[in-house]
């Protein structure tokens, strides 16, 4: 006699089957429901704890079917044997993304006044930027940004952010920033002259960034005050930069404008 299953379902209606995936800690997947992104951080009997980029938690019943990993839906099953660990850091202070591939280059970018500067950025966040599919390029300057803007002509799917040096009300770069009226660029700035004021002075051994006198080159001015050789800037702040080892060794005045210009470029800010 032919067995018959009890399920009538009719093939075409029963749900494909999805993988299971042992939800290991560093393991980043997005929770459908609420959009929430993160890497696992804990996983106990039934639940499972995200972490977003920006350190906030989430935590989330295991049900089948319940996550999406690299797009694709999966069923997250707790390890075996797997005892709760913390993911490391990137130098921003994001979560660390083992094995994690760049994404295609957004149609968005960061503009960064100064070589210097970009180099700075690459350091600290160029593992976030690369996951993010985020383009950083320098500028040699901005007196000619509303062109430059312009000549880019940002839209929704491809926004524009400019970091700017010593960007004080007041100042030739506030101006320049202000003739900036797109919605879909954001132009922010630090308050120091030069990006070498950026990293925190502890970080390089040094009490203090020197005033330089109003009219003399910053960067040689400084090399002199603190004995440092003002023949080859250049070479100063490779050793500058060969001291910054992760977001604590910059000043927060830099550090939110970064983050601003991500979340912009990326849409996870306000428009």
């Amino acid at each position: 006699m032919r067995q018959y299953s009890p399920d009538l379902t009719p093939p075409w209606k029963k749900p494909k089957s999805v993988p299971e995936v042992p939800a290991d800690p560093g393991l980043v997947v997005e929770e459908p429901g609420t959009g929430f992104c993160g890497a696992v951080i804990r996983c106990e009997a039934g639940t499972v704890t995200l972490e977003d980029r920006f350190g906030k938690h989430r935590v989330f019943p295991l049900e089948p079917r319940g996550f999406l990993l690299e797009g694709k839906v999966v069923t997250l099953v707790r390890p075996s044997g797997a005892a709760p660990v913390r993911p490391t850091r990137t130098a921003s202070g994001s979560v660390a993304v083992p094995g994690a591939r760049a994404r295609v280059a957004r149609a968005g970018r960061i503009y960064v006044e100064g070589r210097h500067d970009a180099e700075l950025v690459e350091k600290v966040w160029g593992d976030d930027l690369r996951i993010e599919g985020v383009v950083v390029e320098y500028l040699e300057g901005v007196d000619d940004l509303p062109s430059i803007v312009a000549d880019f002509a940002p839209g929704p799917d491809a926004r524009l952010g400019v970091l700017v040096d010593h960007l004080v009300p007041g100042t030739k770069e506030w101006r320049i920033a202000e003739a900036v009226t797109s919605e879909h660029a954001l132009v922010v700035g630090h308050p120091y002259i030069d990006i070498w004021e950026a990293v925190k002075p502890s970080s390089l051994g040094i009490e203090a960034w020197p005033r330089v006198p109003r009219g003399e080159d910053w960067k040689t001015g400084v090399c002199r005050a603190l004995g440092w050789p003002s023949e080859n800037t250049g070479a100063v702040w490779q050793t500058i930069l060969g001291r910054v080892g992760s977001y604590k060794d910059l000043e927060p005045e830099l550090l939110g404008r970064v983050e601003e210009l991500i979340d912009f470029v990326t849409g996870s800010g306000g428009a």
